[in-house]
């Protein structure tokens, strides 16, 4: 497969990546106006025919690496786990 041969499948791929980004967009407007009735009615959960939404506060503690490793180097490095991945990027 040569590269020209693949500039169709680019423009595709860009018109895809658009659209889904209109599509979040549209999304997230839709999820803030149920959170705003959320709000509104004072209410953690909704639910209507087939479906229903939740918004609540959720605590979480994570280590913070960063500070980690500058008290604690030696420590941060010995429980330090590297890891290899490949990465797609498209632009």
């Amino acid at each position: 497969m040569t590269m020209t041969s693949l500039d169709p499948k680019a423009a595709r791929l860009r018109e895809v990546l658009m659209q889904i980004e209109d599509l979040e967009a549209e999304a997230d407007a839709i999820r803030d106006e149920m959170k705003a009735a959320m709000i509104d009615s004072g209410d953690e959960t909704i639910s209507g025919t087939g479906w229903k939404a939740t918004w609540k506060t959720v605590t979480s503690s994570r280590i913070d690496t960063a500070a980690l490793k500058k008290a604690l180097p030696d420590i941060a490095a010995k429980y330090t786990k590297t890891s290899t991945t490949c990465r797609f990027c498209f632009t």
